[in-house]
């Protein structure tokens, strides 16, 4: 891979070295893209974010934050935060969370959080319109190897979610969550499905009303 004063490919996989990688993160050409590494292979994502996708990101991070109050569980959200393994992997998923006993693992004060010294996320969210396929393929595959706790894919053009457990390297789907549990995935995406329709105000009524019946 040249150095990134030359353009670099994006919304694919490249070849790269782990300072490659730190290059990209640094080069401010890059600053508003998110950056994945995995198996020596980068992947740089700079597709603008529309009203769906922006939508979609705003009504999942809001009915988590709902359910965990409603609930009593204790949560640290990462809104498009850094996570970097040296030499390994590195992530930068559209949401992502500390749940429970590790709620509040992560000092005050942290930039990227280097996986060398802290546990991962519990839970790790991407809100997927173009990027789909790569969601659900390499990308869970990095999160598998990361070993986070559970993984949602936001389908935003199906409107739909597909959530995985993460355990002995690998994945399985789920219908309810297991770190945020009585957390049906269906209720989620009742509410994406209804944001459309209606003002959010609206949805997170609603949401609310599921969430303390």
């Amino acid at each position: 891979m040249n150095q990134t004063q030359t353009r670099l490919p994006t919304d694919t996989w490249i070849r790269a070295t782990c300072s490659e990688y730190i290059q990209t993160l640094e080069d401010p050409s890059y600053e508003k893209a998110k950056v994945y590494y995995h198996k020596g292979r980068l992947r740089i994502e700079m597709s603008p974010i529309g009203n769906d996708h922006a939508s979609d990101h705003t009504v999942i991070i809001t009915a988590v934050a709902f359910f965990a109050a409603t609930k009593n569980i204790e949560l640290n959200g990462k809104d498009n935060c850094t996570y970097r393994k040296t030499g390994y992997q590195a992530t930068q998923p559209d949401v992502s969370y500390y749940i429970g006993e590790s709620a509040d693992v992560i000092p005050w004060g942290t930039s990227f959080i280097d996986l060398d010294i802290y546990p991962p996320p519990t839970l790790v969210i991407e809100v997927a319109n173009t990027s789909f396929a790569d969601d659900i393929g390499e990308k869970r595959l990095l999160y598998e190897a990361v070993k986070i706790t559970e993984y949602w894919i936001v389908d935003v053009q199906n409107v739909e979610i597909i959530a995985f457990a993460v355990a002995d390297g690998g994945s399985r789907k789920i219908n309810q969550s297991q770190v945020l549990p009585g957390l049906d995935i269906s209720v989620l995406e009742e509410a994406l499905q209804r944001t459309p329709q209606t003002n959010e105000t609206q949805v997170y009524t609603w949401l609310l009303q599921q969430f303390q019946s």
